[in-house]
């Protein structure tokens, strides 16, 4: 019998393996990534307050269109960015959830770019 791994199981590995080095403070907080089949999700939190101070995702009233794609991806980190500013957060520590940086993640990380924060 072959067994197949479950590839969300070891994303959650290497999740926790990032997580051990990256942690959000209250000057640079953390810019949270997480890809479903369908959509994209973007929160920004404070670890050391344990709250989320920005949260965007393809499932927002604002967003229409598909949300499973690079262009959705790019749109979510932009809003994310705007929301952030907003807030009055510039700098943020990027974590990428245990995904690779490629594609909608890289995406989502560039569009953030684009609408003014940095890390």
């Amino acid at each position: 019998m072959i067994n197949k791994k479950n590839s969300n199981v070891a994303r959650l590995k290497r999740h926790q393996r990032v997580r051990k080095n990256i942690s959000g403070s209250a000057e640079r907080p953390r810019l949270n990534v997480y890809r479903s089949l369908n959509h994209i999700y973007a929160q920004i939190i404070d670890d050391t307050k344990g709250i989320t101070l920005v949260s965007a995702s393809s499932l927002d009233k604002d967003f229409s269109g598909y949300g499973g794609n690079i262009e959705a991806a790019k749109a979510v980190g932009n809003s994310v960015a705007k929301k952030a500013l907003e807030k009055g957060i510039k700098a943020v520590v990027f974590d990428r959830g245990g995904y690779i940086y490629h594609g909608r993640v890289a995406a989502l990380a560039e569009g953030a770019r684009e609408g003014g924060l940095e890390f």
